[in-house]
């Protein structure tokens, strides 16, 4: 899906970008089209054949109300995916010198937060997500006014969650340390 937002590509071309079979790849997209998330927007002919190429539709928004109904294996497997994703993505454009630029951002906050602070926060987080649409809606009329395709491509990651400190998952040493001795060498 990743794959198919930032460009269109036919079911052999995506077996190739992620080295699986062309059937399971085929089969995998059919059921993307058949569910409304992925869309046919061209037909090309290759050795007499007719191959599609299929292109992301917007991300359906997980509202509030459907994310409290969801199961707790489903919303693991939700994140579980994102986060792999997430991963690979980050990992692709690191190496791709994606953080080399000076206005990079890489950061990990972690606030101590009440019911109302929590609140607060992820409304914020609503609104620079809708901030993230309007600058690149402008930038795309820029973009499109200098007959420019130079535009470049930015990631923005931002996850909003109750967090488990770092430091508890630090296991307690079960051996007892006791103080070295230090002697002195004769010389």
């Amino acid at each position: 899906m990743a794959m198919l937002q930032e460009r269109k590509a036919s079911p052999n071309e995506l077996s190739q970008w992620l080295g699986t079979t062309l059937g399971a790849t085929a089969y995998h997209v059919r059921t993307l089209h058949k569910l409304g998330l992925i869309e046919l927007v061209d037909e090309t002919r290759v050795r007499g054949a007719v191959e599609h190429h299929y292109k992301a539709k917007a991300r359906p928004k997980v509202t509030q109300e459907n994310w409290s109904k969801a199961s707790p294996v489903a919303k693991q497997a939700a994140v579980g995916s994102q986060l792999k994703m997430l991963e690979d993505y980050t990992n692709a454009s690191a190496a791709a010198g994606g953080f080399d630029r000076t206005d990079a951002v890489i950061e990990r906050k972690t606030a101590r937060l009440d019911e109302k602070g929590w609140t607060a926060l992820t409304a914020e987080a609503a609104k620079f997500l809708e901030r993230v649409d309007k600058i690149e809606a402008d930038a795309a009329k820029r973009l499109a006014k200098a007959g420019a395709e130079e535009g470049l491509d930015a990631g923005v990651v931002l996850l909003g969650f109750e967090s488990v400190p770092l430091s508890t998952q630090i296991p307690e040493s079960t051996k007892k340390r006791t103080p070295m001795k230090r002697t002195r060498r004769a010389s």
